[in-house]
């Protein structure tokens, strides 16, 4: 008499013969179905309540193998979509400008005090832009305020987007969804949401090809409003940061050869401030969103005619003082070289209007 481990054995020696020239998974489908062809060894007829151990775990209504491919999880998934350096405190920022210490402080304290305490204004509005000529330190402002609202844990996410230096990922729209939602499932005060997000790509793998506008219902909206009758909690975070908007260049999804009208960077540049206007005039869409670029023709007409009631403009000019910061920062340079090079200390002279005066002449 055999024993069962006997009979498996022949079983299988059989299987192997019969099959050899067929896949894997015919050769499994053919071994568990319920109509097997009469070449079939009969110890693999109709099978029920066994199982072969090892690399493959084979049962009666279905089978799972292993080792020959891996299926992803719904956050390799999102990971694999997102445009890493475009993080504020992504390695390939990590030479990005900042403010020096003591400048810029009055626009840093309304940005920051603006995400803390807006509810609190006559008129609460849930967009900043922060715009001004080229050269008035938009981006070292963005970045010195998102190192300072990731000191007190209220920044939810950060985009910076370049034209000019690091990834090409930096400079399409195609990323920027998902590197926001990406960056919310990594919140730690926000799990519940994290959960809806990570189904939402579970549901929807090709959520990534679609437009913006239902990447950021699928991926953002949704699994806000999920979490609507769940308390949120102080620690949750306060708002989102996106820089030099004007420097996302265009996708192009069509045969360039074919057409005669391209789609331009202010078509794309106008479809991330139409999602994002749509996310802020959400009821369940809790955080400020503040947007830095120059004063483009089209971005300064979306702020003017399509987001004007949600929107305060931050507009770094002199109100600011940018020559005091002008003369700190020099200040500063000064009494590095006279330390490096052991100048005397009345270099390059103690008169501060002497550096006023450079400035003036710079300006």
């Amino acid at each position: 008499m055999w024993t069962q481990s006997q009979a498996l054995g022949t079983a299988m020696d059989k299987f192997w013969t019969l099959y050899k020239d067929v896949s894997y998974h015919e050769a499994i489908a053919v071994c568990i179905s319920p109509h097997p062809p009469s070449t079939m060894p009969s110890h693999f007829i109709h099978p029920s309540n066994f199982s072969i151990e090892g690399i493959t775990n084979i049962s009666a209504n279905n089978y799972n193998h292993y080792g020959e491919r891996s299926f992803k999880s719904s956050i390799e998934k999102l990971r694999e979509h997102i445009a890493a350096g475009a993080l504020h405190n992504s390695a390939e920022r990590c030479d990005a400008p900042k403010c020096h210490p003591e400048t810029r402080v009055a626009v840093q304290d309304e940005v920051v005090s603006w995400i803390r305490h807006g509810d609190h204004d006559g008129v609460p509005k849930k967009l900043m832009w922060v715009t001004g000529p080229a050269g008035t330190g938009k981006t070292a402002v963005m970045g010195s305020v998102s190192d300072t609202c990731q000191g007190k844990g209220i920044v939810a996410a950060t985009h910076f987007f370049s034209s000019f230096s690091g990834s090409a990922d930096r400079r399409s729209k195609r990323y920027f969804v998902p590197t926001l939602a990406y960056q919310l499932v990594q919140h730690k005060a926000l799990s519940q949401v994290a959960d809806e997000i990570l189904s939402a790509v579970e549901h929807n793998p090709a959520i990534f090809e679609q437009k913006l506008e239902v990447q950021l219902e699928q991926l953002i909206l949704e699994p806000l409003r999920a979490c609507r009758g769940r308390p949120r909690l102080l620690e949750w975070p306060k708002a989102i940061l996106i820089d030099g908007l004007d420097e996302c260049e265009a996708d192009q999804y069509h045969d360039m050869t074919r057409s005669s009208t391209p789609r331009s960077k202010e078509d794309d540049q106008i479809e991330i401030l139409s999602v994002l206007e749509k996310a802020a005039s959400d009821p369940d869409f809790p955080f400020r969103i503040v947007i830095a670029s120059r004063p483009e023709h089209a971005i300064k007409r979306f702020f003017a005619d399509v987001a004007n009631s949600m929107t305060r403009e931050l507009f770094l000019d002199e109100k600011y003082d940018p020559d005091s910061d002008m003369a700190l920062f020099l200040e500063s340079k000064f009494a590095n070289i006279r330390r490096q090079c052991q100048l005397p200390s009345s270099w390059p002279g103690s008169d501060s209007r002497a550096i006023h005066g450079r400035i003036r002449r710079g300006s």
